[in-house]
């Protein structure tokens, strides 16, 4: 109810007034009641939203958060005007407001009373203390012309003239400096802002940077930033043991005004989970399809554990010997949930009770030595998969063979021995999660970026991503790590191009670091 239907208060009774007020608060709680449930289904959908379908799910999640804004904004804008009751245990909870960080600049205003002596006895007034609360502001981004000055000097005996060498430039005759840069492909690959967006932004800030401008911008710095990424992939690659996975995106066909399907594949090295301190990376490369020959030249020189999902192109990995298969349990708990979500099926409410428990003991182990995380799942994981295994063949032979929850259970039964893998070695994981942790940021930025240009746009993208994602992993700012790199790069010698990683720039960026991923 808005001030344009409200009736005139003045003219109700007193059982009328009660009346307006109670129903005001049904509505109230209507809409808390609606909150909370659309918070629930938000929490459903981003579980599935990596997976099939998972446009039409971050479609539906954009539809609910669009819903919930509105109605806690409306919530908020009318629960000041009408005074509600105290809050009991079932109402419902607000978000706790944390300490503002310590990193932030402080600005510092003081309100004096007005009052110079006492109000009541005119005596001076002394010190006694005071109350300090902080709100926080936002200060717009700015733009700033940086000019760079070299004076000529001249000889007075023989005319020789002196100056200074041109500073270099991330990009060779351009404007663009290396924080702009940085802005720019955070902005894209991080914040998932298209260039045509940025470009608008930059317009009302009052200069104008065309659309084709920033795509030269990101071209050119993915070229300058190519050597590093080089290094990233030795890195990687180095590992005995990798995380693999990847994801399609729509590339413009040329000349056809088309889309085509390329892909971007990701291969992660992080043994933080077994006590390895390496610092944890990620590599991703780009395809124009989903042939296997990709990932075969991707794995050229990689030796020992692939965790990847079920993808066929990897069986002639396999099937050479130089690596081994670790097959996902999470792949295996995901269709038992959706089974158990869609039918409450009991087998798949019983195999996800088992599952958990696998889980549990992980949780547990994390971050041990590989041979204390080898000895306990030898001792406590083991005997639960053989019995979850005598299981699955037993509820098998009940089951129809063209059921879903059929279908499932061959999917686990089918891949059992790459399943039980990590049991034999610690420094497997029991999932293959920090590859698609690793993919999250693409999904999200292909839903505002529709496609990539070009296959050229799609190997820009996955050496960006790869940097930026290298740097969250490490907890370090993506922005100020590539603002730090772009300044230093053109400079620096080819044959030392590893001091510019993420982990050995990370104590030269002095800024508060992120949660790594």
């Amino acid at each position: 109810m808005d001030a344009a239907t409200l009736p005139d208060l003045d003219q109700l009774d007193f059982q009328a007034l009660k009346s307006l007020i109670l129903a005001q608060r049904e509505q109230l709680a209507s809409r808390d009641v609606e909150i909370e449930h659309l918070k629930l289904l938000i929490a459903k959908l981003r579980r599935q939203q990596f997976g099939r379908s998972s446009e039409k799910r971050e479609h539906q999640i954009e539809q609910l958060e669009l819903r919930l804004e509105e109605l806690e904004a409306r919530r908020t804008k009318e629960t000041a005007a009408v005074k509600e009751p105290a809050p009991s245990s079932t109402a419902a909870a607000r978000p706790v407001r944390r300490a503002l960080p310590d990193h932030l600049p402080r600005e510092v205003r003081k309100f004096l009373p007005k009052q110079e002596a006492c109000p009541d006895c005119g005596g001076k007034l002394k010190h006694l203390g005071e109350d300090v609360s902080e709100i926080l502001e936002y200060v717009p981004a700015s733009l700033k012309a940086i000019q760079y000055i070299r004076p000529k000097l001249a000889c007075a005996c023989c005319d020789r003239i002196v100056q200074a060498a041109a500073p270099s430039r991330p990009i060779e005759r351009s404007i663009a400096g290396p924080g702009l840069l940085a802005h720019v492909l955070t902005s894209k690959y991080c914040d998932h802002l298209p260039l045509y967006r940025q470009s608008q932004i930059y317009a009302r800030a009052g200069v104008e940077l065309d659309r084709s401008t920033l795509a030269e911008w990101v071209g050119a710095s993915s070229r300058l930033l190519a050597p590093l990424v080089e290094a990233l992939r030795r890195h990687v690659m180095a590992a005995g043991k990798l995380h693999a996975d990847d994801t399609p995106v729509p590339v413009l066909a040329p000349g056809l005004g088309k889309t085509k399907t390329g892909r971007l594949w990701t291969y992660v090295r992080d043994d933080r989970p077994a006590g390895d301190g390496t610092p944890a990376a990620v590599w991703f490369a780009y395809s124009p399809d989903r042939k296997g020959e990709h990932p075969r030249s991707h794995l050229s020189n990689f030796t020992g554990t692939l965790q990847a999902d079920g993808y066929a192109g990897f069986d002639q990995i396999y099937e050479a010997g130089r690596i081994q298969e670790a097959a996902c349990w999470a792949h295996v708990r995901r269709k038992f949930y959706d089974l158990e979500v869609a039918h409450k099926s009991p087998v798949a409410a019983e195999a996800l009770e088992r599952i958990a428990a696998l889980y549990a003991i992980e949780k547990e182990i994390r971050g041990r030595p590989p041979d204390e995380r080898r000895e306990v799942r030898s001792t406590r994981s083991r005997p639960l998969l053989e019995s979850l295994k005598q299981w699955f063949e037993e509820t098998l032979g009940k089951l129809s063979r063209k059921s879903d929850t059929a279908m499932a259970v061959r999917y686990a039964l089918g891949r059992w021995e790459a399943l039980l893998r990590f049991c034999d070695d610690g420094r497997i994981e029991i999932d293959n999660n920090a590859a698609e942790r690793a993919l999250r940021v693409v999904a999200l930025g292909r839903k505002n970026f529709l496609f990539a240009g070009s296959d050229g746009g799609g190997e820009s993208a996955a050496a960006i991503y790869s940097l930026l994602g290298t740097a969250k992993l490490n907890g370090i700012d993506p922005e100020s790590y590539l603002r730090n790199v772009l300044s230093r790069i053109t400079d620096h010698p080819i044959n030392r191009i590893e001091e510019l990683l993420p982990w050995n720039v990370a104590a030269s960026l002095q800024l508060p670091k992120q949660e790594a991923a």
